[in-house]
C-alpha cells in the first residue's frame, strides 16, 4: 500500500454515474412513450419495435451528451494547472500570452 493522500470520493461523486444512467433512462422512456403514442399502432405485434428502438437511441444519445457535458464542466474543487506553465495563476491564459523568449 502506498501513503497516498488522495481523499476518498464523496457519496455524491460515487453516485454520479447512477444519476446519469437514471436521467438517460427517464429520457429514453419519455421518448419511447412519445413515439408509441404518435404511431398509434398498439394492435400490431410490430407496434412495439419502433418505440423500443427510439427509446434505446434516446437513452444512448442522452447518456453520451450528459457525460460529455459533465466532462466539459470539469471538477469544481480542484485548481486547474497549466501544463506549459505550472507557475501561472489559476484561470489565467498561462503561457499562451507570454513571450517565449522571456521579454
Amino acid at each position: 500500500m502506498s501513503d497516498d493522500k488522495t481523499p476518498a470520493p464523496s457519496r455524491r461523486d460515487r453516485f454520479r454515474p447512477l444519476e446519469l444512467l437514471v436521467m438517460s433512462a427517464v429520457f429514453g422512456v419519455f421518448v419511447g412513450v412519445f413515439v408509441l403514442m404518435g404511431t398509434r399502432s398498439w394492435t400490431y405485434e410490430d407496434g412495439w419495435v419502433l418505440p423500443l428502438v427510439m427509446a434505446g437511441v434516446a437513452f444512448i444519445v442522452s447518456l453520451v451528451v450528459l457525460a460529455t457535458l459533465l466532462i466539459a464542466v470539469g471538477p469544481k474543487d480542484e485548481q486547474r494547472i497549466d501544463p506549459a506553465d505550472p507557475d501561472a495563476p489559476s484561470g489565467s491564459a498561462g503561457s499562451v500570452h507570454r513571450d517565449p523568449r522571456g521579454h
